[in-house]
């Protein structure tokens, strides 16, 4: 595959991008930056919000996962569908009822000061860690398949920190103006160009073994990776009851406990049509995964019949198979598609990122009207050097799959979030706000070291994504202690 013919595609889909931001952002306030002015069309965010919850990650790791899990991840998926029901009927009315911008003023409203930038910095610490992953896992990708290919002198190709200084400002470029304003629109063209690289992926590997539509079900069915369901051993990491209830309560927090999914529901005009989002989203994400892992299975069968060695880093298996083994056009589709589905998260991840620090932690919405805009727009510039140090970090240390490593991440720094939602919404009572920092800081902290000796703490079993449920359920007892310790010191 040319590089020079791929970089020509991907400058003229960022062409593409720049244009809808050209329109989008005209006339744009901070009100249109944070939350669409409340204008967006629901159908629009719904579909987005498919590429912005799958990713990347999703696109690379997925099916590189399978080799290893079969299809267990949907018992996971059907976790999500529940969690996302909850979304729509208990925290989608809290938040639009209170009218929030960013949904963790309401932990102030609850608890006090100090919950509420707990919340906050959470949130600051988790979807930085979330978007430098999917960022990075594209970034690596597009080194390996395009830029180490490039010759800047007869022994050096383009510096990884190149490639990722050019993803993040270009994503700085069309974001920096018009924000949720324009990603419900980008992110829409996004998720559409990330399912037709995903579906003709799959036309060209099947053309490739001579499978017809229901030859490749057939195949697939018969093979070693169909298997979804997991029963026999408790302890194992794939069995149903983890996965299950893990994906209902990753859902809850990374979508409905995350500014940045629910920043683009909020910019919908009422929470009639923010639950049609959510409702129509969540269904069609249950479809879209389950093509994930068909693709996944085709790419191990079709690597064993081709005498084609697996990765050891599997989430190289996809990007391998798409650009070494196909025709060239499966692999401008798939570097095209990787591209939409990375940048459909990470655009909004760095808005929300931005959001959340302008009315959070520098109170914005407070200040002069002349300063806010200027304010805002060094915030995110400031965010995005972050993330260009955060990337660059994890190309140092990252040694395991992408996509487990953002889920445990996840599991460590949502949980304090599934805790602090969780008390405020089904109990009544008050708690030592200045105690809530050390609750949350202690809960990831004990989590981390029970995950170490699990097996030999608990004869054997390990923890897999359920940490996040431990996690929060270790800062809600914290919670429920502080409020005990408040009641005894009253007169």
């Amino acid at each position: 595959m040319d590089p020079v013919t791929v970089i020509l595609f991907i400058v003229g889909y960022f062409a593409l991008l720049m244009l809808i931001s050209h329109f989008t952002s005209k006339g744009a306030t901070n009100d249109a930056f944070f939350i669409g002015a409340n204008k967006s069309k629901w159908y629009l965010v719904a579909f987005g919000m498919i590429g912005a919850s799958l990713s990347g990650v999703t696109f690379i790791s997925v099916p590189g996962w399978v080799g290893s899990s079969q299809f267990s991840y949907m018992q996971m998926v059907m976790g999500y569908f529940v969690g996302y029901t909850v979304i729509a009927l208990v925290l989608m009315p809290l938040y639009y009822r209170l009218k929030l911008t960013s949904i963790y003023t309401y932990l102030e409203e609850r608890f006090g000061y100090y919950s509420y930038k707990t919340g906050a910095g959470f949130f600051l610490l988790s979807r930085t860690i979330g978007a430098a992953f999917r960022l990075f896992l594209v970034a690596q990708v597009l080194q390996y398949l395009v830029f180490d290919k490039i010759y800047l002198t007869d022994e050096m190709t383009v510096p990884f920190w190149v490639t990722v200084m050019i993803t993040i400002l270009l994503i700085w470029l069309y974001t920096f103006k018009g924000g949720i304003k324009t990603i419900v629109w980008t992110d829409s063209l996004q998720t559409l160009f990330m399912l037709i690289a995903v579906g003709v992926s799959i036309y060209f590997i099947a053309s490739e073994m001579n499978l017809g539509f229901s030859e490749l079900i057939s195949e697939v069915k018969n093979s070693d990776y169909s298997q979804v369901f997991f029963f026999d051993d408790w302890k194992d990491k794939k069995h149903f009851i983890k996965q299950f209830f893990s994906g209902m309560f990753l859902a809850i927090v990374m979508t409905g406990l995350d500014q940045d999914m629910m920043q683009k529901n909020l910019s919908c005009a009422n929470i009639k049509d923010g639950q049609k989002n959510m409702f129509s989203f969540s269904f069609v994400l249950i479809i879209v995964n389950f093509v994930f892992l068909v693709l996944g299975a085709l790419l191990y069968i079709y690597a064993n019949k081709n005498g084609i060695a697996i990765p050891e880093k599997t989430d190289n298996l996809f990007p391998e198979i798409a650009a070494q083994h196909l025709n060239s056009a499966a692999g401008i589709f798939f570097i095209l598609g990787l591209v939409a589905a990375a940048y459909s998260s990470a655009d909004s991840a760095l808005t929300a990122l931005t959001t959340s620090v302008c009315v959070d932690f520098l109170d914005i919405n407070n200040k002069k009207e002349s300063l806010k805009i200027k304010l805002r727009k060094k915030v995110h510039i400031i965010v995005s050097i972050v993330l260009f140090g955060v990337i660059l970090l994890f190309n140092i240390i990252n040694d395991e799959s992408v996509i487990s490593s953002l889920f445990k991440a996840a599991g460590y720094t949502y949980g304090p979030l599934l805790g602090l939602y969780a008390f405020g919404l089904f109990l009544k009572r008050k708690v030592r706000d200045y105690l809530v920092p050390l609750i949350c800081l202690l809960s990831p902290v004990i989590c981390y070291l029970l995950n170490i000796y699990s097996t030999t703490l608990f004869n054997g079993y390990q923890f897999g994504f359920e940490i996040l449920i431990l996690n929060g359920a270790l800062t809600f007892l914290g919670l429920f202690l502080s409020s005990l310790f408040l009641e005894e010191k009253r007169p």
